[in-house]
């Protein structure tokens, strides 16, 4: 391998410009059209570090490979014992000689990227508690779907603003020229800094009020208030009650507008069956999204786009 070649990773949105993330967002949606499987990664083995469980991004991600032609090996945190006994670098540049690219779902941001700076290979973003891209490129290309452009869309960030979902939506924000609001008790409010930075690129206003932030909405968007790391629940669940998405908050958006979320939903809480089974739901075209627009992210990381 030359010395002066450097891998294509997709660690965060904001890494990336409007042109390169727009020929990954329409391969996916030619992929989708046209159902090809296309072989280009035969002879290529993604390896896939789960640090925390999965069921969407391990099956979309395996079965990726396997119809884009090529093999996946799956290692659990459990199993490799990730930072201890051998350095993230060490086992960075020993995957390195075994496969032709990693994906990682891992706690802390900075596992992946100091992953990604040891690898020779391409390193994905599978998830961390800072961002999901691989998540909302999946948003995106449901957006897009619907709406034929991202320019100009009003997105409203209903619950927990401390969350990596939306870190992402707010790198997107920037990238795409979309707005952003946000609604989120204080205590929940985005991480100041990572808010500082998105603000800085994009139109992203934020308050505890959830009706301002439904009003006129083209997307509505909300996540689980407990995660699998929170310890306080009842605490949680009782803060965010205020900001479920309900049919009377939905009426608030526009008639047109969609309804999105990452999944896995805990109905009744953040969001009622009403909602994820209505005509405006767009969850299910956004979790088989998933599957094409990692192909797409895959054909550019191994360099087929």
């Amino acid at each position: 391998m030359s010395a002066h070649y450097k891998p294509r990773h997709f660690i965060d949105l904001d890494a990336f410009d409007t042109q390169t993330l727009n020929i990954i967002l329409h391969t996916a949606l030619r992929l989708k059209k046209y159902r090809s499987w296309r072989k280009d990664l035969h002879g290529k083995t993604l390896a896939m570090i789960f640090e925390k469980p999965s069921t969407r991004t391990r099956v979309s991600f395996e079965v990726a490979m396997k119809e884009l032609g090529g093999e996946t090996v799956v290692l659990s945190g459990k199993e490799m014992q990730l930072g201890h006994g051998e350095s993230l670098g060490d086992t960075a540049r020993v995957l390195s000689r075994f496969v032709q690219g990693l994906m990682i779902r891992t706690f802390e941001q900075s596992n992946l990227t100091e992953m990604a700076a040891h690898a020779s290979i391409p390193v994905i973003n599978g998830l961390t508690n800072f961002s999901h891209p691989c998540q909302v490129m999946a948003d995106l290309m449901t957006a897009l779907e619907k709406f034929k452009k991202l320019k100009g869309l009003e997105v409203a960030w209903c619950g927990d603003g401390n969350n990596n979902v939306l870190t992402s939506w707010m790198h997107a924000a920037g990238i795409f020229d979309f707005s952003i609001r946000i609604a989120a008790p204080a205590s929940l409010a985005p991480d100041k800094e990572t808010l500082k930075k998105a603000q800085a690129k994009a139109n992203i206003t934020t308050s505890d009020n959830l009706q301002t932030a439904l009003k006129n909405a083209d997307i509505v968007l909300t996540d689980t208030w407990v995660s699998m790391h929170d310890t306080n629940a009842d605490e949680r669940r009782k803060l965010l009650q205020p900001y479920q998405i309900d049919t009377a908050q939905m009426a608030l958006a526009k008639s047109s507008a969609i309804f999105m979320h990452c999944l896995p939903a805990h109905r009744g809480e953040e969001v009622t069956d009403a909602v994820m089974d209505g005509a405006q739901s767009a969850v299910w075209d956004e979790a088989e999204n998933r599957l094409h627009v990692q192909k797409a992210i895959l054909l550019w990381c191994f360099r087929k786009i």
